[in-house]
């Protein structure tokens, strides 16, 4: 009788302890912004089984997705082994035994993965130290973290072998244990004191380390499932969406986030969801070019704000000097948000869906709205964009430029032109689609030759086509992501208006920024459109024969992913596609591409940003474009172009190898 109060005691006195430690973590999300997070539940659900179960983001990286797998599977199966165990706490006798020939299936599977799990963190302990990859290269009170929960598992594995063992020993164990009866086989006669220390190191390691979870990085144990079923993926669309703020509502007294009230619940159950597995460091850009910016340290400096506020506030405490502290300046520098490029890199690779680009995005906005604390270079952008819609020097008038100069050639050499002006006809529904030239297609001199080249190819097709000319203004892209929402929202709100005015409804742009606002955030403002980028357009223009790439073109190019058309509108084959189908050219990939492509440097507003630290994106990028050997790097972007193009002018490259539009490349194949 004495057993089980004892057991009872040391059980619901751990179960208090864990409960208690939950809700003070639960407390914590309450201090935040509320966010509806329950939309769409059948692909949350489906979500949640892809990537939190069947871990298919963790096997990106095959070594750790493995290991993991086989650690995080063989948890789920060993549960049993833990419920057993606490069930017997109480009744000595108990086993699931009377399960019958599925019993024999469950043992068999707990000395599988037991031991699968044994092997795997005994290696994982090594890796930590022999061998360790630069991502997981870390702080020694992070290492000594993740080496006392790998022991811990270890010594759970451990002690569970020794109960089987005991128990075959005793001649009390049913199943089909074939590990433990191996183990067995090296000893004679079993014990029954041997047996109770097992079972107690075995329930005692166990609460152990459910209660150290809260505490540790490795907390991700229990909130990877639900922030997976909270992240803002949908599939096959992946891209951030930043969401507007209402400058009506006079309650509203901060713009952006300033600290950690001012995120989202969601924001702060990130931090706590953080794995520190440095996937995403590894991959960024900014980080890998050496910038301050480690998108890891974002997340996590977020958790440990929110432990060193949450308790204050929850208090509500007055004279502590941590609430004279911000999340901002205090633990996140300005020069790590500047850095960002907003590639959506660290989102793409974090194994438990963690959201990096938002917070990074709304700590910005306090910058910009709330301190005017921001690069000297922005003010030339936004000036620019206040006096001539968009964020180069030249006046709105001049966005007919390019439809004057193509109307002109096409009528000296006798060619059709299907370019009609929205304004001469009153409405969009005369004509096929709408073609948005963006402000680099209409101002920058060297893509303004890829808007002319686009728009010659849809003469060819006889795709009817509009354009808006001088009623088009910036879509607000760069002012949003440098953290300007008044001036972004400005923009997008008189781009609906004339939009809805001539009943645009199908897109075709040849900007991935534009694209990815017009398709994917206009829907917040009152408008919903069918956009399409240039190289889809082409691509179907090229199967449906419409247009025929038929001059032999013998050349070698390599196809840089835009992280706005890759990672955030899931477009990697129409630009291939349409390339491949010229005959002669031959298509090389570089070393990143697809999602895991490398950023060009000019995302998230820094195309009109100096770069002062460390090693320039775009000269990285343009170095392993160079490496293929090709001749040709073809892009999709206005962007890219212009960063693809300066890096390789400054690895004196610039007679040798060219940077073009996909829809130049296309054009050049077409016969005479």
């Amino acid at each position: 009788m004495l057993r089980p109060l004892i057991f009872a005691l040391i059980l619901f006195s751990a179960l208090g302890f864990f409960f208690y430690s939950v809700r003070k973590f639960l407390s914590y999300l309450k201090i935040a912004k509320p966010e509806d997070r329950f939309k769409d539940i059948k692909q949350r659900l489906i979500n949640t089984l892809n990537i939190a179960f069947l871990q298919k983001k963790l096997l990106r990286s095959r070594l750790a997705g493995i290991l993991h797998l086989c650690i995080y599977w063989g948890f789920l199966v060993l549960l049993f082994v833990v419920i057993e165990s606490v069930i017997e706490g109480f009744f000595p006798d108990f086993s699931f035994a009377f399960l019958g020939p599925l019993y024999s299936v469950l043992t068999f599977l707990q000395d599988f993965f037991g031991a699968l799990v044994f092997v795997t963190v005994l290696f994982s302990l090594v890796r930590r130290y022999v061998g360790t990859p630069e991502r997981l290269k870390v702080e020694t009170s992070a290492r000594l973290d993740a080496s006392f929960i790998l022991l811990m598992i270890a010594l759970v594995m451990f002690t569970m072998f020794g109960m089987s063992v005991e128990k075959i020993l005793l001649g009390n164990s049913e199943g089909y244990r074939p590990v433990s009866a191996y183990i067995a086989s090296y000893f004679s006669g079993g014990s029954h004191t041997v047996y109770e220390l097992f079972f107690w190191l075995h329930i005692i390691i166990v609460l152990i380390f459910l209660n150290y979870l809260p505490y540790s990085k490795h907390f991700h144990v229990l909130s990877s499932v639900p922030n997976t079923f909270f992240s803002n993926y949908k599939i096959p669309y992946q891209g951030i969406v930043l969401k507007p703020i209402n400058f009506e509502d006079e309650s509203i007294v901060q713009y952006g986030a300033k600290d950690i009230e001012d995120l989202t619940w969601k924001n702060i159950l990130d931090g706590y969801t953080c794995t520190e597995c440095g996937r995403c460091t590894s991959v960024c850009p900014a980080n890998t070019t050496g910038k301050l910016l480690n998108p890891k340290l974002i997340v996590t400096k977020i958790r440990k704000r929110t432990e060193e506020k949450g308790p204050l506030v929850l208090n509500k405490s007055e004279d502590n000097p941590g609430l004279n502290k911000n999340l901002v300046h205090d633990y996140i520098s300005p020069q790590e948000l500047w850095a960002c490029t907003t590639c959506m890199a660290c989102v793409q690779e974090c194994p438990v869906m963690i959201d990096h680009i938002t917070p990074i995005i709304d700590l910005r906005r306090n910058l910009v709205m709330m301190e005017s604390e921001f690069p000297s270079e922005m003010n030339t952008v936004f000036r620019n964009m206040e006096n001539n819609e968009s964020p180069w020097a030249f006046g709105a008038e001049q966005r007919n430029d390019w439809i004057d100069e193509l109307s002109e050639e096409l009528s000296k050499e006798g060619k059709a032109n299907h370019l009609k002006k929205l304004s001469s006809l009153g409405s969009a529904d005369e004509v096929d689609v709408v073609f948005w030239s963006g402000c680099a297609g209409a101002f920058d001199k060297r893509y303004r030759n890829v808007t002319k080249s686009f728009a010659e190819l849809l003469n060819r097709a006889g795709v009817k086509y509009g354009v808006l000319g001088s009623e088009e203004k910036c879509t607000g892209d760069p002012a949003r992501r440098l953290g300007n929402e008044f001036l972004a929202q400005n923009f997008i709100q008189q781009n609906a208006d004339t939009l809805k005015k001539y009943n645009v409804k199908k897109v075709v742009t040849a900007c991935p920024h534009c694209m990815h606002t017009l398709k994917n955030e206009y829907g917040k403002f009152g408008i919903e459109l069918d956009v399409t980028h240039h190289t889809e357009y082409i691509d179907n223009l090229i199967k449906e024969k419409k247009i025929i790439p038929g001059k032999e073109i013998k050349e070698k190019v390599t196809y840089h992913d835009s992280c706005y058309l890759g990672r955030y509108n899931n477009v990697y084959d129409s630009p291939r596609n349409s390339l491949e189908s010229i005959k002669g050219l031959d298509v090389v990939e570089m070393t990143r591409t697809r999602d895991r492509g490398f950023c060009c440097g000019a995302g998230g507003g820094r195309m009109f940003l100096e770069e002062n630290e460390g090693k320039r994106v775009n000269i990285e990028r343009a170095e392993e474009a160079l490496s293929t050997g090709a001749k040709t790097i073809a892009s999709a972007c206005p962007f890219c172009m212009t960063m693809l193009t300066d890096g390789v002018k400054a690895k004196e490259k610039s007679d040798e190898v060219k940077v073009r539009d996909v829809a130049e490349i296309v054009l050049d194949s077409l016969k005479d």
